[in-house]
């Protein structure tokens, strides 16, 4: 029942690697490099630096083969730029952590930074996230979002769902850092660890309280053994968890299940291999008695030819006698 805590350890370790240093760094100034060229176009009020681009600013860098910074003439300066668009190989580099796909906009008016691609990832020291639509964080608001098919890797664990969210909140005491508030998971949660694995329809983890809770066609699986419910209750703090079943009426079966096979059970369910059977020792063929030709010198034994008219008789051939011994 432990098994969403797998599910938050993910996300509040993989999510914030781009989440958090955005709107911490947003203040510092913005640096642009290219190996190429660093084009600006007055006209279209945008810079555009080409192969192998990279801005920073802060700890945070954005690498792509192409940059573009559209900016506006603001009152004390004329290079307050509102969005970032990066196209092609792109990498966001964060404190060790870093995020993959093949374009990131960065709207800094409405505080929305998308990233999408084939394939989109990110890499932390000790677990990977993937998705197949886009990541999503919106500064203002706190939150961070992968789309599609998403799937965190651990060594040990992994976890699967249609979209999972994470909201920050300020910290007053960390020098205007942000912490985790609350974990969202949607869609199809599949939690599978070495030993269990944990489905339901929907997942949500609360920072403040430290509980976890799963509803939805939750299943927890350990071997054979079964646990069946509308929802379930982990807390974190005191190691108890509740399995709760349907009280709203919405399902055939209010009642919680649970199967569990003893050793003795499982033992018998082990198909039994049948012994070889013992291979006889293979016979040589039967021959028949051997035959012996025993000559018979007894001149008596074969009457002597006749000679033809004319002809002198020839001498009788030795003959001989068939016998078994």
């Amino acid at each position: 029942m432990r098994l969403f805590l797998t599910a938050s350890a993910f996300l509040i370790c993989a999510l914030p690697a781009m989440a958090q240093p955005v709107s911490s760094q947003k203040d510092k100034p913005l640096e642009i490099t290219a190996e190429q060229t660093l084009e600006w176009h007055r006209n279209d009020k945008k810079y555009i630096a080409r192969g192998k681009a990279e801005a920073r600013q802060g700890n945070v860098s954005i690498a792509a083969d192409t940059l573009t910074a559209d900016y506006r003439e603001g009152k004390n300066s004329n290079y307050d730029i509102y969005r970032m668009t990066a196209d092609g190989a792109v990498t966001i580099n964060s404190q060790g952590n870093q995020a993959y796909g093949d374009k990131a906009v960065y709207e800094l008016d409405s505080g929305v930074a998308i990233m999408t691609g084939q394939s989109l990832k990110m890499v932390a020291p000790d677990q990977t996230l993937t998705a197949r639509d886009k990541f999503e964080y919106g500064v203002t608001e706190g939150r961070l979002s992968a789309y599609g098919n998403v799937v965190v890797t651990r060594p040990q664990d992994k976890m699967q769902a249609d979209q999972a969210s994470a909201f920050f909140s300020q910290d007053a005491g960390s020098n205007g850092q942000r912490k985790l508030e609350r974990l969202e998971a949607e869609g199809h949660v599949i939690i599978t660890t070495a030993t269990e694995t944990l489905q339901g329809d929907r997942g949500v983890y609360r920072a403040d309280s430290n509980i976890a809770e799963v509803t939805g066609h939750v299943k927890i699986t350990r071997g054979p053994n079964i646990l069946e419910g509308d929802r379930a209750e982990i807390n974190l703090t005191t190691n108890v968890s509740r399995m709760f079943g349907n009280q709203t009426g919405t399902s055939t079966s209010g009642r919680v299940k649970g199967v569990f096979y003893p050793d003795s059970a499982t033992q018998a369910a082990k198909p039994v291999q049948p012994a070889p059977m013992p291979i006889a020792p293979t016979q040589p063929p039967s021959l028949p008695p051997a035959v012996t030709i025993i000559p018979d010198e007894s001149p008596a034994a074969i009457p002597p030819p006749l000679a033809a008219p004319g002809l002198k008789p020839q001498p009788t051939p030795a003959r001989g006698r068939l016998t078994a011994p």
